[in-house]
């Protein structure tokens, strides 16, 4: 039986000519246009009928307001990109159907992500060049790095980001991604904010912080933007893409941070087990919103969960009520209270503890434990309190 191959996508930041620019300009704003369109006309229809529209008749919706006088521009764009933000659509209307996302929202042009997406008919690939239909040049692209031998992008996806920078990426089948030999090293892992994760093996990784070297600069871009007039004036303009730079840089180094440890984790671990963490409740605490959202806990998680697929590894998620800081890896006894500034504590038992290697034991402990007798440690995403997991129970009977 053979295995399937990874479908994977490449990122590459490429350089368009002002023909080019103004051709994609267009087409952002024409998906943009027929996403909304579509959104309008299906939720008009439930309302008013309560008839389900979908992707089919969308599709013919499209090809008439094509027709019009009002919307013949178009005509003007590929219509590839716009097949698939009504594919797009369709897609954001099953999750919400399965209850896995919100209603479908609709596409402001200030805040909404420019990007068009185009199929196998809606570009030609071949010998390191990349040409977009309605376009008589290829784009210029850096590769940064080699494509998989013999790939054959199956769809490509132009974006610009808030910064002006210009990427395209190319989903490919990568036969390099493979299951890595089966091995027996298992950790626990504990997120902190002293330090980034503190791993079972007493292995403390320093959290990088990569907001802070930037964070002086990023305040005086932000000043020199409020004394901007509101307004479409080109020197607001300038001063907003300034400090879309400064965030783009510092997002840029913490994806890098990121990939690079999740990447190490995955490759030397079977298993690892790590904590639920609901960050979007800890970001209510504003003293340490800042230094929650520069660590990137759930960016980590997303990493090591796809790679974990990828290589046939496996993620244990402990429930988030797990006293994995208050338990005594020694003994198993339970402290009464833990404040967040008590960072070595001493058990009844004898044994000294650093709070974050304690809880990473206690986190691997656990997760091996409910895994091997096959009860839920899994919890979803977005999931509500569900009450004390067995493992909390068990911990509170000691």
């Amino acid at each position: 039986m053979t295995t399937p191959r990874v479908k994977r996508a490449f990122k590459y930041r490429f350089y368009p000519t002002d023909a080019q620019a103004a051709e994609l300009s267009r087409t952002f704003g024409c998906v943009r246009k027929v996403y909304n369109l579509a959104l309008e006309a299906r939720t008009d229809a439930w309302k008013s009928r309560r008839e389900r529209v979908g992707y089919n008749a969308t599709s013919a919706m499209l090809t008439a307001w094509k027709k019009t006088e009002e919307l013949a521009f178009l005509n003007e764009v590929s219509s590839v990109p716009l097949q698939q933000a009504l594919r797009h659509l369709q897609t954001a209307f099953t999750n919400f159907f399965t209850k896995r996302a919100g209603y479908p929202r609709f596409k402001a042009k200030k805040k909404s992500r420019k990007s068009a997406e185009y199929t196998t008919s809606g570009f030609r690939f071949g010998e390191g060049t990349l040409t977009l239909a309605k376009m008589a040049e290829p784009l210029n692209i850096v590769w940064s790095r080699p494509l998989p031998q013999g790939a054959k992008p199956s769809t490509v996806t132009v974006s610009q980001d808030s910064a002006g920078r210009w990427f395209v990426s190319l989903l490919c089948e990568d036969p390099g991604v493979q299951p890595l030999p089966a091995g027996g090293d298992a950790v626990g892992i504990d997120a902190g904010l002293e330090h980034l994760l503190t791993l079972s093996t007493s292995e403390k990784i320093t959290n990088p912080r990569h907001e802070r070297p930037d964070r002086a600069r990023l305040a005086r871009a932000q000043r020199d933007l409020s004394r901007k007039a509101k307004g479409e004036g080109s020197n607001r303009a300038r001063a907003r893409r300034r400090i879309a730079r400064i965030h783009a840089r510092i997002a840029d180094r913490r994806r890098d941070s990121l990939h690079k440890l999740t990447t190490r984790l995955v490759r030397e671990n079977q298993t690892i087990v790590i904590e639920d963490l609901t960050v979007k409740n800890m970001l209510k605490n504003h003293a340490l919103a800042r230094a929650i959202c520069d660590a990137a806990w759930s960016e980590f998680r997303s990493m090591l969960e796809y790679k974990a697929r990828w290589y046939g590894r496996e993620v244990i998620v402990v429930d988030r009520w797990f006293p994995s800081s208050k338990l005594c890896s020694a003994c198993g006894s339970l402290a009464e209270a833990m404040p967040l500034d008590v960072r070595m504590w001493t058990c009844g038992c004898g044994t000294t503890h650093d709070r974050d290697v304690n809880a990473a034991k206690n986190l691997l402990a656990a997760g091996l434990a409910v895994s091997a007798c096959g009860a839920g440690v899994r919890p979803q995403r977005g999931s509500s309190r569900s009450g004390l997991s067995a493992l909390k129970q068990e911990a509170l009977r000691r």
